[in-house]
């Protein structure tokens, strides 16, 4: 296994940051801060800015630095159904290409983030998660496809995140992945291609409460500050 440059560790570390909250939609990245955190200096950092930038993830802002894309529920209804589409056609052309060997790769990440999902570990149960989405895209074989979903994947993929926000609905997705797993098991594509858009679907509303009540909590936040 290959080990991760350095740069690609720092894209990770504070991609992780912003799924996990430490910094909030709008919020100024704090380099100086970043920089003392990860022992690097601002030239690694800033390329690293620019490639969660390309992401999505955030913004850039000239001579600046960067702050942290803020997402509204209308992003979020603006942006679900499009994966919605390319997740379901993803699902069909892979039921119709997929080997036995990447299904049983994909099966053995799904066991492993069923455990994570057990003992209630959200991060490496994501990373999982993404993996095996992922996996589904790279067996259709189809270059055009992996590109269009590659440049959605990093909003998808924070919104995504904040569903499992909800206990109730992590569960359901961790059902919602077993019927994948036995759709695609079965290369049944119709199948597949519904339930990765209910799927889909079903994040999409959890995203967009835990959206709103995050924006109820800073207004009245704001109130309790006064003027």
């Amino acid at each position: 296994m290959s080990t991760p440059s350095l740069h690609d560790e720092i894209v990770g570390r504070i991609r992780d940051m912003i799924f996990a909250g430490e910094f909030i939609g709008g919020q100024r990245v704090p380099e100086k801060l970043l920089c003392q955190q990860l022992s690097v200096s601002r030239t690694p950092l800033r390329e690293a800015l620019k490639v969660l930038a390309a992401e999505g993830l955030l913004t850039l802002l000239p001579n600046r630095g960067a702050r942290v894309a803020r997402m509204t529920a209308d992003d979020v209804d603006e942006m679900f159904p499009v994966m919605g589409v390319l997740e379901g056609l993803a699902g069909e052309i892979a039921c119709n290409r997929i080997t036995d060997d990447q299904i049983d790769e994909i099966r053995a990440l799904h066991y492993q983030m069923a455990a994570h999902h057990k003992r209630k570990e959200l991060a490496p149960y994501f990373k999982l998660n993404q993996q095996i989405h992922g996996k589904i895209f790279a067996a259709t074989g189809n270059g055009t496809l992996g590109s269009i979903y590659d440049s959605l994947t990093g909003r998808i993929r924070l919104a995504r995140y904040r569903a499992n926000f909800s206990y109730e609905r992590w569960d359901q997705a961790m059902a919602e992945h077993e019927e994948i797993l036995e759709a695609l098991s079965d290369r049944d594509g119709p199948r597949l291609a519904s339930v990765l858009k209910r799927h889909l679907e079903n994040t999409c509303e959890t995203v967009k409460e835990v959206i709103r009540a995050m924006d109820d909590e800073n207004v009245q936040a704001k109130g309790a500050a006064g003027p």
